[in-house]
């Protein structure tokens, strides 16, 4: 486990009650954890821009399990890419509709790549990518 670091930051009185009032909003527990948090989402957006480093993420996609070849295309991209995905979850949300999410880990530009070609499907009504730094900050 790391060590705490303290450190001061000053602010405009305006900017903190902007800032605690997104710290309620968010229920954070201390400024201290939003302050952790948004130093890794900033860690981690600045890791995917560099494309260099691992990422895990998750790509969620809604489709209309009804059109022609799509499941058979979605497998068949998955299964060409299993050194980038880790699992994938299948729910039926109605008659038509299903909700993916697929787990993916790797570098960065590869995991945008694939996510781009599935998410570019005939068929698919919505697609997600949420990434995260798959190694500790």
């Amino acid at each position: 486990m790391s060590e705490i670091v303290r450190f001061s930051v000053s602010v405009e009185d305006e900017l903190l009650d902007k800032f605690d009032e997104y710290c309620q909003r968010q229920q954070v527990a201390t400024r201290s954890e939003a302050v952790r948090q948004l130093i890794r989402e900033k860690l981690t957006a600045e890791a995917w821009h560099s494309q260099s480093h691992d990422v895990a993420g998750t790509l969620t996609l809604v489709y209309d399990h009804h059109r022609p070849q799509l499941q058979d295309r979605l497998m068949e991209l998955q299964h060409d890419h299993t050194e980038l995905i880790v699992s994938t979850l299948h729910t039926h949300l109605d008659h038509d509709l299903c909700l993916e999410v697929i787990v993916l880990r790797g570098p960065a530009a590869e995991l945008q790549s694939i996510a781009s070609r599935l998410r570019g499907l005939k068929g698919i009504y919505r697609g997600e990518l949420v990434i995260a730094s798959a190694q500790p900050e």
